[in-house]
């Protein structure tokens, strides 16, 4: 792509030692355009025609490898880090790649003169058909939820990114940082390409460092931390990321004058956060783009008149409406996807939306969304969702209602104590009565790696409500009812922040010593406390009987904790010695207290949370937590062992469950699962994360 290093090579003459790149190693102009020069002539030298694919965190050496792969005219497919190892490898293959390129990417000096070094790895996949002039292979997943590869040409993203700088002017180029998770188009073409292409500084540092270690849960006041510490200019966000910063920002009382574009887009972004975003004077400017026309297609001029539109075009693609109000779109777009090449002909767009007196697009919401209530009013969702994540309280929301009379929400809380009631009732009092959410419930977040959201951040419709169908109001067996009516309090205790670093992988060996400790302080009580249940459940002889299935399979459980502390280079003799945290003496009282005083059929609920968690911590938080910090396999036992132990236990607990026909055993187990999920919560919320740093 001759348009980038056209650029590079221009700075480099103007400012050779202005730094382009920052990082963990800066590079000034003169270093990137020595170095973008021969890394692709290196790409170049292994190259049979078939694709790159890379798998890559946000670094100055991954930055220059895609500059360089984009100037050798290599198609590659950038895989954003949040596809499961099955997407990744489907998509690797659809696309026929011939080399994977993942892990880190130094830039090495020792040389004298700047190299990269990185890991290649030669794929055996066939060679797949892909439309002529393809360089990028962006994989999304569509209003279907079906992964497709769109194809793009070099030419058309340059252009592009040209018109975002030709948009903005040469002005905003300061300094860049990306948020948005690394082969995600948009920041790529509107981020990457238009910094260089303008002169900016690309300060380029992981995602775990700047508090986006998971995209979906992010670490907003790191966030905040790394944009004040870093002196950065300009930001594209998601609305669900500029909500978090807009109340991290009125919450900490801090302004960022340094900023001068802050660019949203992916989705819809209420009037609302817009007007609490101007507030705490971020400049945004809210954009709509597709990936099938090379990112960004229109962008506000972020002055007052207009706000809540997604401003005129760039100048890249001419925009019209279809009689039935859909988006159509005009000019270079994408040339097809993987084996299919696009029709020639306009883009339409699957958006309902209108132009104003003043050539601004406004968004109104999904063709295939729109919601017809039985009342005969049309109800775009993206409307309400807007409205109730504007709030504050609620982090993602998706609103249903299609040939109904009223409409239904089904809620992600942006806290575990946050109060779902009275941001729903904030948010209806925005709307008018038609289109006010009459019901709702709590439910877990909803990410990619669950099939439920798209990499830049939409709801994948289908397949929410496939997931979380309305209650059914027919007769249900006991053990699905305990899970019907424990779900909110599940949900709340899965936005735990610290649970969620966990379960991907973002802590500390620190940080996982101090999960075992508490976790020892409360499985040390498991079968004191189920002796004790047993005691008094003699009259029950079923219970009677798994509680001394449970007994002997749980004894000594703690001493495989104590093991692991020790494979984990901890001080075991001092943890067994310690006192627990408040929290986790708070939730082992509970569970004596209700056992003694109370129904001690009630245990069973604590068994239910306990295994539960176990299991996704096994299946999940292990594996991850292993190859982040590179422990022993021994330093596991108790979580892998645990975890394939309660799958086989989940299932006879379900079973018994299903025989326990007493109301009042029914609403103890109920009672207790709601509480031990606050208060395991709470044992979780107690413990301090390390917070990484941010390599400058």
């Amino acid at each position: 792509m001759s348009l980038l290093l056209d650029a590079i090579r221009r700075h480099a003459d103007d400012r050779p030692d202005d730094i382009a790149i920052d990082g963990a190693t800066p590079l000034c102009w003169r270093d990137l355009a020595t170095l973008v020069t021969r890394t692709a002539d290196e790409l170049r030298a292994g190259d049979d025609g078939r694709p790159i694919a890379t798998q890559l965190d946000h670094g100055v050496g991954e930055t220059v490898l895609e500059l360089a792969a984009a100037h050798a005219g290599i198609a590659t497919i950038a895989l954003p880090p949040f596809f499961l190892p099955q997407q990744a490898a489907g998509a690797i293959a659809l696309a026929g790649a011939g080399r994977l390129i993942a892990g880190a990417v130094e830039v090495d000096r020792q040389s004298g003169t700047p190299a990269l070094r990185l890991s290649v790895k030669p794929l055996t996949h066939a060679r797949a058909a892909l439309p002529e002039g393809t360089g990028r292979i962006t994989f999304t997943s569509g209003s279907t939820g079906t992964p497709k590869g769109v194809c793009l040409s070099f030419a058309h993203i340059s252009q592009v990114a040209s018109g975002v700088v030709d948009h903005l002017g040469v002005h905003h180029a300061g300094r860049h940082l990306p948020l948005l998770p690394p082969g995600i188009l948009l920041e790529t073409v509107a981020g990457l390409y238009a910094t260089i292409i303008a002169g900016g500084t690309y300060v380029a540092l992981p995602q775990a460092g700047v508090g986006m270690a998971d995209p979906f849960r992010p670490d907003v006041a790191r966030m905040l931390e790394v944009i004040e510490e870093q002196a950065i200019t300009s930001l594209i966000l998601v609305p669900e990321l500029l909500a978090g910063l807009v109340a991290m920002m009125r919450a900490r009382g801090v302004r960022l004058p340094r900023l001068t574009l802050v660019a949203v887009g992916g989705a819809r972004v209420s009037t609302d956060l817009l007007d609490a975003a101007d507030a705490v004077g971020l400049p945004v400017r809210q954009g709509y783009g597709m990936t099938e026309c090379g990112s960004v297609v229109t962008l506000h001029d972020g002055g007052a008149a207009g706000r809540g539109s997604v401003g005129h075009s760039i100048g890249t693609n001419r925009i019209r409406l279809a009689a039935d109000g859909e988006i159509m779109i005009d000019g270079p777009v994408h040339l097809g996807t993987i084996g299919a090449p696009r029709a020639p002909g306009p883009l339409a767009t699957g958006d309902i939306g209108r132009i104003d007196a003043a050539g601004r697009l406004w968004i109104d919401g999904r063709k295939s969304a729109l919601i017809v209530t039985s009342h005969g009013r049309n109800v775009s969702p993206e409307w309400v969702e807007g409205a109730l994540t504007a709030t504050g309280a609620i982090a993602q929301a998706m609103v249903r209602g299609d040939g109904r009379a009223r409409l239904d929400a089904l809620i992600v809380p942006a806290r575990p104590d946050a109060d779902v009631a009275a941001a729903v009732a904030a948010a209806n009092a925005t709307l008018p009565p038609y289109a006010r959410v009459e019901q709702w419930r709590v439910v877990p977040p909803f990410t990619p790696s669950a099939g439920l959201l798209t990499g830049n951040g939409r709801l994948r419709r289908a397949a929410i409500d496939q997931a979380f169908p309305s209650e059914d109001p027919m007769p249900q067996p006991f053990f699905d009812r305990l899970v019907a009516e424990t779900r909110e309090a599940q949900a709340r205790f899965a936005v735990t922040p610290q649970l969620i670093a966990g379960l991907t992988g973002r802590i500390t060996v620190a940080d996982y010593i101090a999960y075992l400790a508490q976790a020892y302080h409360h499985v040390r009580h498991t079968v004191p406390l189920m002796e004790e249940a047993r005691a008094r459940l003699g009259d029950r002889p079923g219970l009677v009987h798994a509680l001394d299935e449970y007994i002997e399979e749980e004894t000594g459980h703690e001493q495989w904790i104590l093991a692991d502390i020790a494979a984990a280079g901890g001080d075991a003799d001092a943890v067994a010695a310690s006192e627990p945290a408040p929290a986790t003496k708070a939730m082992v009282d509970h569970a004596y207290r209700t056992i003694r005083e109370g129904n001690p059929a009630a245990f069973f609920g604590m068994v239910y949370v306990l295994e539960g968690t176990s299991i996704a911590m096994a299946s999940q938080g292990a594996g991850a937590v292993q190859q982040t910090l590179g422990l022993p396999a021994g330093a596991f036992r108790y979580l892998t062992s645990h975890g394939a132990l309660d799958q086989e236990h989940m299932v006879f607990f379900e079973r018994l469950m299903n025989t326990i026909d007493d109301p009042a055993d029914q609403q103890a187990i109920i009672d207790m699962a709601r509480a031990i999920f606050a208060l395991f919560g709470g044992m979780f919320a107690s413990i301090e994360l390390e917070q990484p740093r941010v390599a400058a």
